[in-house]
């Protein structure tokens, strides 16, 4: 797609977001810095700042490939890692989501997305590993055309509880509370 195309799809997931009841009573939004292959939602966190929220944006550990979310008030405050890719400082606050009351929602890219809301990503299981212990909204971030029947799975592979593209909203799983 060319990028005017990108930037037009971008906005529209963009502005769904923030519509999202989940978004609008989320006193937490985990966020990313996007690479050049995924969908940049940056516009979210600028939105999440003006409305008050706390926004935090992950920093990978390589070596066991888990991560951890760090709270930033700024886009600036990331900078490029070894790998390339934006993450905030070490030292920046940690989001712990045992120590934290409010409602938090969790925005997670991936390269394609199936209808069960199973993604597939770069086969490290960084948001894998961070899903299982995580209580708040997940929602995975993908262009429409980007969501097949099934993609390959295994038994540790987690699913986000909503996809969000350019199109709309669709509930995937069960809410954790037993409504969807």
């Amino acid at each position: 797609m060319t990028q005017k195309e990108r930037e037009e799809r971008d906005d529209a997931i963009s502005r769904l977001a923030v519509g999202l009841i989940s978004f609008r009573y989320a006193e937490y939004v985990l966020l990313y810095a996007a690479t050049d292959e995924e969908i940049n939602v940056s516009q979210i966190a600028e939105a999440a700042w003006k409305a008050g929220k706390k926004v935090a944006f992950p920093k990978c550990n390589k070596e066991d490939h888990t991560m951890k979310y760090h709270f930033v008030s700024s886009l600036d405050e990331l900078s490029v890692d070894a790998y390339g890719l934006l993450e905030p400082s070490e030292n920046a606050p940690v989001y712990d989501p045992s120590e934290t009351s409010g409602s938090s929602v969790c925005f997670v890219p991936g390269l394609l997305y199936d209808k069960a809301g199973y993604r597939l990503g770069y086969g490290k299981g960084f948001y894998d590993r961070y899903l299982t212990g995580f209580n708040g909204c997940s929602i995975g971030v993908v262009y429409s055309d980007y969501i097949v029947p099934a993609v390959p799975k295994g038994r540790f592979d987690v699913t986000v509880d909503v996809l969000l593209t350019e199109k709309g909203v669709k509930t995937v799983k069960q809410q954790k509370n037993g409504k969807s």
